[in-house]
């Protein structure tokens, strides 16, 4: 998608601090990361939103989780992390296209803000 800008991540055209990538997803640091470790794990195709993701491809979906839990183990919080995908403006989503946060590295309070 032409103004998507993590479709401009994934392709490289916009730079940004991978941490993983491989032929289904991209994970790279948050800019404005709300713990010690946030990442974000994308898949390489566009899909608006988790629900959509899951529907239209669910074997991505299982692929972007198992990247989540590699991105936690490798930024050594393995066994203490946070996998939130926010779905709509209303949920905090503001780009539309899907991501995971791995969001670890400090206590991580319930309910979360």
């Amino acid at each position: 998608m032409a103004d998507c800008l993590f479709c401009s991540i994934v392709a490289g055209d916009i730079p940004a601090d991978i941490v993983l990538s491989n032929d289904d997803v991209v994970a790279f640091r948050d800019i404005a990361p709300q713990a010690p470790v946030h990442v974000l794990v994308v898949p390489r195709d566009h899909h608006a939103n988790v629900g959509e993701l899951a529907s239209d491809a669910p074997a991505t979906t299982a692929t972007l989780l198992q990247a989540a839990q590699e991105v936690a183990a490798n930024e050594g919080v393995g066994d203490a992390y946070r996998v939130v995908f926010n779905t709509g403006a209303g949920a905090g989503q503001t780009v539309f296209h899907v991501h995971a946060h791995v969001i670890g590295g400090r206590n991580l309070e319930w309910p979360p803000g």
